[in-house]
């Protein structure tokens, strides 16, 4: 059943203010793969910027199952409270890898070995705060992370090799931030949803590194980082999208999924910007310039925004519970869409590839409404008798 709260004109407008404050944060998330690999670009030989962008992906499915674990069983455990914290043995965790990375920023294997804990760490504190609308602790950590980036990306730009230093130093700002008290207590997570959740996310997730890792084996480091860079753009559009599920998952609201819908847009219009203005090339250097973009990075987007058609009926079957479902539909989808992107990294076109993610998100959509429909007509026919 669909819960609705109506608010007078002024909550709602403060309230689509802070949503879209929050929203607009997720760009810290975003911006730190894009940070390392255009670090990397500039520090490290294209052997090792190969190994690197597969570690960016590798510490994203990382952080995905971290997630799951730590947020999105609770969430989605709807016997509990489903109420969510930043755990403190996470925030030690990432100050400590933080360090190493900063004492070693020219190894590049303390740097693929960190990433995972980084990665998870930002993203599970970030979607603490996105589900318990923590938005100005959120705000004041993204501009920790921003910041680190972007002074980072310059000390590279500058020709210096320490860029990774700012960088880490920003995501233990923000972490010091997220492992500030709150005044609940994270539930207990139903075993058997946690059990189905995280086997969910790990077999979908762990689609992406796998397949870099055989374009990187396959085709050379030079597509391996432009599949990471490529996805690394279009995963902007991410940012609502992810907005969008931790909400959802928590309760509909029509306020954050036009918020989102309108964000996906203008990340879109911003996106392509970007690209006819070169500020792709100057990010990524030779990665971006050795090989066309356009089409990729269109079919990319495409991709990610079909997920706002994923969203709302994956969400609204998580909340009824049927976390067995999702898995045995998203495994499915994902094991499908492997094949058919595998069968085709032989012809060396990152676009067609895109295009077979394209369709297994597609794919999705069409086959968790369908389960929605028939979860909701079942439920009525109950009522009835």
């Amino acid at each position: 059943m669909i819960v609705t709260t109506e608010l007078p004109p002024e909550l709602r407008l403060k309230s689509a203010a802070l949503s879209l404050i929050t929203l607009v944060g997720g760009v810290s998330l975003a911006v730190i793969p894009a940070a390392t690999v255009s670090i990397s670009s500039r520090v490290f030989p294209i052997q090792q910027q190969g190994w690197i962008a597969v570690a960016v992906l590798i510490g994203t499915f990382f952080g995905q199952v971290t997630f799951a674990v730590v947020v999105e069983s609770r969430l989605s455990s709807a016997g509990t409270d489903r109420r969510v914290t930043f755990p403190l043995w996470l925030a030690g965790l990432s100050v400590i890898t933080a360090a190493a990375i900063a004492v070693e920023y020219q190894n590049a294997v303390v740097l693929c070995i960190g990433l995972p804990i980084l990665l998870a760490s930002l993203e599970v504190g970030r979607g603490v705060s996105v589900a318990e609308r923590l938005d100005i602790r959120e705000m004041w950590a993204a501009i920790a992370v921003g910041a680190g980036a972007l002074t980072g990306v310059l000390v590279a730009f500058a020709g210096q090799s320490w860029g990774l230093i700012p960088l880490v130093t920003g995501i233990v700002v923000a972490t010091i931030v997220r492992s500030l008290p709150v005044s609940h207590k994270a539930s207990r997570p139903e075993p058997r949803v946690m059990a189905w959740v995280v086997a969910d996310v790990t077999i979908t997730g762990g689609i992406y590194p796998l397949l870099n890792a055989t374009i990187l084996a396959l085709l050379g480091p030079v597509p391996a980082v432009l599949f990471t860079s490529i996805s690394t753009v279009s995963g902007l559009l991410a940012i609502p999208l992810n907005f969008m599920r931790l909400r959802l998952l928590k309760q509909h609201s029509t306020l954050d999924i036009v918020v989102s819908a309108v964000s996906v847009v203008g990340a879109i219009v911003v996106i392509f910007v970007c690209e006819f203005l070169g500020v792709f090339e100057f990010i990524f250097a030779q990665a971006w310039t050795l090989e066309a973009t356009l089409v990729p990075l269109f079919v990319a987007c495409l991709w990610r925004a079909a997920s706002l058609a994923t969203t709302i009926p994956f969400a609204a079957l998580r909340r009824m519970g049927q976390a067995k479902l999702l898995t045995v539909l998203r495994a499915s989808v994902a094991v499908v869409t492997f094949g058919a992107a595998l069968a085709i990294i032989a012809l060396n076109s990152l676009a067609l590839i895109f295009a077979v993610l394209l369709a297994g998100e597609l794919l999705q959509a069409l086959l968790y409404e369908l389960a929605r429909r028939r979860q909701v007509a079942r439920a009525q026919a109950l009522e009835a008798s």
